[in-house]
């Protein structure tokens, strides 16, 4: 580590002026130690030359809560909050795969109809007592296999062994799986495995415009759809506890607080640990005060939730008891631990960060610009059809309109308004939960009081533009200083 009386640390280009590894970046001390009081400056002093990260999406999320719980009696109570969880859950899933594409300025527009693929395969496979192939027809069934081992053979070229062996077990199970919910969500992500591969290689080595690949693919997985589903059919999901489950089943009490202990215990026991070892080591931390603070917000607001969640909220508790915290959750925290540790602590997350800030020296510097390139798009792929797993698992059904319409304008929506930019090297996995939580909170509030669908995606559309306005305002302010 370079001394800090001597020259100032070098910052990775695209993290948003902060170090990626840094889990504590909010008020980031780079060369010196400073007081309480200093690093809330320091930290002003970066909002006001662009550095915003995730802080619109906060504040657009606590004027939200307080303008909704003003104008609806309904909107603050246990039962809409707890929907309100699982409502976008699917899309806020998504936009947390979509964020590694923008990281490296991409986009993936394929994203949304991909994991309606995904997700036509997992209720083909459990509907029609796992024979995918009578479903098909020969000519599709084959040539969809041909296509995962086309795609593990294009992971292959680039040595991306996770999309080699996703590929591969995905044409397996599409040969002959027994029908079983857990084999289905497993198949739904090999295929999304698979789509990935084959997206990333065409934007990687062929050197397509992500744009263009993705809207072809768009419009393409949307026919596959059809061709499987009909435009008018329906598959229901509905039957099968485990997978109707996933979006509207609910810990038990002792899971939700074990929960809680595992979830804000374990980032309170990081975070102490990772500044206190910093401060024996004599490297510069962050004021102890604010880190304290901080933990004590997490442990206090994580406590608070779990126990009104376990509290019973059904509309007849006479009737039915309706408690714990939604399955989706552990899910969401789940994908945001294993997204935030692989872009923050380890060197393939630094890669894409250095490749998103500037591909070219990237390249030079002897990174793998195409194998990363290609990954980002098998990860958001990947990632999408376990949010399709989810979001189908909400409505009970899959049918031939799965993954269209605004399901990707929300992924993609989410992760820009939590703070992740459309010009790339800037974001990180929690932005698309920030966003996702403020999109799911207009679309809950609005059709609360009675929105219909017109006003709603007018008021959606209008958040997404101002977000897009701020991310590039606040680009091009820090680009100035």
């Amino acid at each position: 580590m370079t001394d800090s009386s001597t020259a100032p640390p070098t910052t990775p280009a695209g993290a948003g002026g902060v170090d990626p590894g840094s889990s504590l970046s909010d008020f980031g001390i780079d060369t010196t130690s400073q007081t309480t009081g200093e690093a809330l400056r320091t930290y002003v002093s970066r909002v006001r030359g662009g550095e915003l990260g995730p802080l619109p999406a906060l504040l657009g999320l606590a004027i939200l809560l307080i303008i909704f719980s003003s104008l609806s009696g309904v909107f603050f109570t246990l039962n809409n909050l707890a929907n309100l969880m699982s409502q976008g859950a699917g899309e806020t899933i998504i936009a947390m795969g979509i964020v590694p594409v923008l990281l490296l300025g991409e986009i993936d527009l394929s994203a949304g109809t991909a994991s309606g693929l995904t997700a036509a395969v997992l209720a083909l496979h459990l509907t029609k007592a796992g024979n995918i192939q009578g479903s098909m027809g020969n000519t599709v069934f084959f040539g969809f296999v041909i296509l995962m081992l086309l795609a593990a053979l294009l992971a292959g070229l680039l040595r991306i062994w996770v999309g080699v062996a996703g590929a591969v077990l995905g044409a397996v199970l599409i040969l002959g799986a027994p029908v079983n919910p857990w084999v289905e969500m497993l198949m739904a992500v090999c295929v999304g495995v698979g789509v990935g591969c084959l997206t990333g290689f065409l934007v990687s080595k062929i050197g397509m415009p992500s744009f263009v690949v993705t809207l072809a693919l768009f419009i393409a997985w949307y026919g596959v759809i059809l061709l499987l589903i009909g435009s008018l059919g329906e598959l229901s999901i509905r039957q099968n506890p485990v997978l109707y489950d996933v979006a509207n089943g609910n810990l038990n009490t002792v899971g939700s607080w074990i929960l809680f202990i595992v979830g804000a215990g374990g980032y309170a026991a990081v975070v102490l640990y990772r500044h206190f070892g910093r401060l024996r080591r004599g490297l510069v931390a962050q004021p102890t005060t604010l880190v304290a603070v901080k933990v004590t917000v997490v442990l206090v607001l994580g406590a608070a939730a779990t126990y009104l969640l376990t509290l019973n909220r059904s509309p007849n508790p006479d009737l039915t008891t309706i408690a714990g915290v939604p399955f989706v959750v552990p899910i969401i925290l789940a994908l945001l631990v294993i997204g935030t540790f692989v872009l923050d602590r380890t060197r393939y997350g630094r890669h894409i960060y250095a490749v998103g800030g500037n591909k070219e020296a990237a390249r030079r510097a002897g990174i793998n610009v195409d194998k990363i390139r290609m990954s980002v798009f098998v990860i958001c792929s990947s990632v999408a059809a376990i949010g399709a797993v989810v979001y189908s698992s909400k409505i009970g059904e899959v049918d031939g309109t799965s993954g269209n319409g605004n399901t990707l304008l929300f992924a993609v929506g989410a992760a820009v308004i939590g703070g992740t930019s459309l010009f790339g090297g800037t974001g990180r996995v929690r932005d698309a939960v920030f966003g996702g939580a403020v999109l799911a909170t207009v679309q809950n509030g609005l059709g609360l009081l009675g929105f219909q669908a017109a006003q709603v995606n007018i008021i959606t559309g209008l958040v997404l533009l101002v977000a897009a306005t701020v991310d590039a305002l606040s680009r091009r302010r820090a680009t100035a200083h």
